[in-house]
């Protein structure tokens, strides 16, 4: 609840306390056998790992360890990091997260949080790019650019005030997104774990700490979620929609980083062509962003 407070007033997240429950909670998630070691069925007091079994894995003294748990990772090396995330068994984003929570030597501090802006260049990119629907979204999951196919299909964003453009809230704080992803759930997971990735490189962040805050004070599944520390990137993949015009819609999207900012990836769809999802976008192309108003009066 401490952390909640924080972020609802804009103050920084504490990166002591975001490595520590990091840690615990990967921790929790093992049992002896899935990493080679034998149970001998005594007691456990918590799930998981004790910390003794994982310092043993990762090749470190239960000392130190512990006091990396408990938030110090001050001096811990970049060597130390790798072998406690194999002990671990972390992915590739969950060792990234790691990483920038412990903050090693051999890490770069990432700039101070700024204002996201996109060239003019990549707008015109999106708009040029007709029968695709194509967005750009940035740090704090704030959709920054879109194209009329994406408005068609996801709403038209522009009728938003700006603070409202923003995937996180429109999952968890808007019902008419609820209705449009078949998978619902998946989707708001998906978003909470790119914002925990978000709070890993920018715990400083205002912006980032009173998003967190007000989605944790406003929405019991965001509280949910969020207190799972899950992290992961997804760049692609299949989204299940059911648009109020068209009606189910089964489209492949394809996350690409920007090279001149990693902040900011442009999304696109696409349907499966000759397929009943591929004709449906057809005709939300021709009504473009009439389609949003058409859907209200359907």
């Amino acid at each position: 609840m401490d952390e909640q407070r924080d972020a609802a007033a804009g103050r920084p997240l504490d990166r002591r306390a975001e490595l520590s429950e990091f840690l615990r909670s990967r921790r929790a998630r093992l049992k002896p056998e899935d990493v080679g070691l034998r149970d001998f069925g005594r007691h456990r007091r918590v799930p998981g790992l004790r910390r003794e079994e994982l310092a043993q894995l990762a090749g470190v003294s239960v000392a130190y360890y512990t006091r990396l748990e408990q938030g110090n990772g001050r001096n811990v090396s970049a060597e130390v990091l790798d072998s406690i995330a194999r002990a671990l068994r972390l992915t590739d984003a969950e060792h990234a997260h790691l990483t920038h929570l412990a903050k090693p030597k051999a890490h770069k501090k990432k700039p101070a949080a700024r204002q996201q802006q996109v060239r003019v260049a990549l707008c015109q990119l999106l708009d040029v790019m007709e029968g695709v629907p194509a967005y750009i979204v940035g740090r704090r999951a704030e959709i920054l650019a879109w194209n009329r196919m994406a408005a068609a299909v996801f709403g038209d964003w522009s009728e938003l005030p700006p603070v409202e453009r923003n995937w996180a809230r429109l999952v968890f704080l808007h019902p008419d997104y609820r209705d449009l992803f078949v998978d619902w759930e998946q989707k708001a997971i998906d978003i909470v774990c790119a914002l925990r990735m978000d709070a890993g490189c920018y715990p400083d962040d205002p912006r980032l700490s009173a998003l967190v805050g007000e989605l944790s004070v406003k929405s019991d599944e965001f509280r949910r979620l969020w207190a799972t520390h899950d992290v992961k990137e997804k760049s692609h993949g299949v989204k299940r929609l059911h648009h109020p015009l068209v009606g189910d819609l089964s489209l492949h999207f394809e996350g690409f980083r920007l090279t001149d900012d990693s902040d900011m990836s442009l999304v696109t769809y696409h349907a499966e062509p000759g397929s009943p999802s591929a004709e449906s976008l057809r005709l939300l192309a021709s009504w473009g962003t009439d389609a949003t108003r058409a859907a209200r009066t359907a």
